[in-house]
C-alpha cells in the first residue's frame, strides 16, 4: 500500500511544478509527475489525497524542512535528554521540520560527552533526529553570546577526541557539525580533524578576521553559524567572516530569519549575494511555542518578552522562538521566490550534511518527508516517511 498525493504545486530544489503529483511506498518517493498521470500511477490499496481538498486552491507540496540548528521547543531543552528532544521534535515537526540536527549549548566536556551519547542513541529510533551539533565549547569568549564564558575552552586534541568518540554508535558518527572559532589555539587542526571524520566544521562565535576565516575554509570549514550574529560585522576595510563566506561557493551561511537576529534589509542583501547557499535555521530554544516568561538555555537564565529571548538582565539574544515555517514565510514576504525560500529550508541544509537526494527533496528514492502548504504558506499537513 502506498501514498498518492495529487493536484498541488510541487516545489523542490528551487523549482516548481504546477498540477503535480507524487507517489510514495515504504517510506520512499517512488514516482512523481504532473497532470493526470497520477491516475495511471495509482495502485490498488493506495491512500489517495486530492491536495486541494486538504489545503484549498493554490496548495503547495514541498519536502520536509531540515533544521541544522535547534536547541528546544514546547518548554523543553534538548540538553536535558531523549524525552526533551522528543518533545522538541514534536513541536517543530508540526511546523514542517521533519529532520533536525540537535544543537547542544556549551557545557563541560564531561557533560557534552553524556549529551552527545544521548543524541547518538536516539538516532537509532528516530530518523528525523539527524545527530548532534556542538555549538560550543570551542568559542571566542568575546563573542560567547548566550553561552557561559566560564565553560569555553580551546579545541585541544584531547577535548575534540573525547566528544567525537561519544558520538559513535553502531559504528557510525552521529555528530553532524561543530561550531568553532578558528582563531583559537588548535582550531585549524581541529577543523581538519572534524572534516576528516565527516563532520561539518562551522565558523561561529568568533572574532576571526577575513584572513583567518579564509584559512579556516581552506582547512575544511563549510558553514557559517548564524551569519552576522556573534561575529564581527562587515567593515569596508575589515570585512570579517560574512563577506568571505559570501565570496566562497564552498560555504553555506545559516540565517535566523525572525526579524530580530538580522534586519530585513540585511537578509535581502544576504539572500541576493549567495543564492542557493543560505540555510534557514531556527536556533530555537525551549520557549518556542510557549508564552513569554522565564526559561533556561544551558546554565543561563533567559527572559522571553514579546517572543524575544534574552539572557536575563542583559540585551544578549538567547536563541529564538522561531519555527522554520515562519522563517519561510518571512523571507517569501521579502520578495524571495517561493522556490528559493523553500530551498533554503530543504535541499540547501540537506546538502550541507551530505544528504542531498535523501532528505530535503522530492526526487525519486528520497525519504517521503512531505509538507503541504496553503496558498498563504500555512502548514496544512505533514507526512514523515510517508506516514500521517
Amino acid at each position: 500500500m502506498g501514498l498518492l498525493l495529487h493536484s498541488a504545486m510541487l516545489v523542490t530544489d528551487g523549482r516548481a511544478v504546477r498540477g503535480g503529483w507524487l507517489r510514495a511506498e515504504h517510506g520512499r518517493i517512488v514516482a512523481t509527475g504532473d497532470g493526470e498521470g497520477w491516475r495511471a500511477a495509482a495502485q490498488a490499496g493506495d491512500v489517495v489525497h486530492d491536495l486541494r481538498e486538504l489545503a484549498g486552491d493554490g496548495a503547495l507540496l514541498s519536502p520536509g524542512l531540515v533544521d541544522l540548528h535547534v536547541h528546544g521547543g514546547a518548554g523543553a531543552a534538548v540538553d536535558d535528554g531523549a524525552t526533551a528532544i522528543r518533545t522538541t521534535r514534536s513541536l517543530h515537526r508540526a511546523h514542517g521540520t521533519t529532520s533536525a540536527v540537535v544543537s547542544l549549548v556549551t557545557a563541560s566536556i564531561d557533560a557534552l560527552v553524556e549529551r552527545v551519547g544521548a543524541v547518538a542513541r536516539l538516532t537509532r529510533e528516530d530518523a528525523g533526529v539527524l545527530g548532534s551539533h556542538l555549538e560550543g565549547p570551542f568559542l571566542d569568549p568575546g563573542h560567547h553570546g548566550a553561552h557561559d564564558p566560564a565553560l569555553l575552552v580551546a579545541p585541544s586534541e584531547d577535548a575534540v577526541a573525547r566528544v567525537l568518540d561519544a558520538g559513535v554508535v553502531d559504528g557510525r558518527q552521529t555528530i553532524r557539525q561543530v561550531t568553532i572559532a578558528p582563531e583559537l589555539p588548535g582550531a585549524m587542526a581541529a577543523i581538519r580533524r572534524l572534516t576528516e571524520s565527516g563532520i561539518v566544521a562551522a565558523i561561529g562565535h568568533t572574532d576571526a578576521d577575513a584572513a583567518t576565516t579564509r584559512q579556516a575554509v581552506e582547512a575544511g570549514a563549510t558553514l557559517l553559524t548564524h551569519a552576522f550574529n556573534a561575529m564581527p560585522g562587515i567593515h569596508h576595510r575589515a570585512p570579517g567572516p560574512v563577506p568571505v563566506a559570501i565570496d566562497d561557493d564552498r560555504v553555506v551561511l545559516e540565517l535566523i530569519a525572525d526579524g530580530v537576529h538580522v534586519a530585513d534589509e540585511v537578509m535581502r542583501m544576504l539572500l541576493r549575494s549567495a543564492p542557493g547557499r543560505i540555510a534557514l535555521v531556527t536556533d530555537a530554544m525551549a520557549a518556542t511555542g510557549m508564552a513569554d516568561g522565564d526559561f533556561r538555555l544551558g546554565d543561563l537564565d533567559v527572559m522571553v518578552t514579546d517572543g524575544v529571548a534574552r539572557v536575563a538582565g542583559t540585551d544578549t539574544i538567547a536563541g529564538s522562538t522561531l519555527t522554520q515555517d515562519a522563517a519561510v514565510r518571512r523571507i517569501a514576504g521579502l520578495g524571495v521566490p517561493i522556490g528559493e525560500a523553500l530551498r533554503a529550508a530543504t535541499s540547501t541544509p540537506a546538502g550541507v550534511l551530505g544528504m542531498a537526494g535523501e532528505i530535503g527533496t522530492l526526487r525519486v528514492a528520497a525519504r517521503a518527508d512531505l509538507v503541504l502548504w496553503t496558498s498563504g504558506l500555512e502548514i496544512a499537513h505533514v507526512w514523515t516517511a510517508g506516514d500521517e
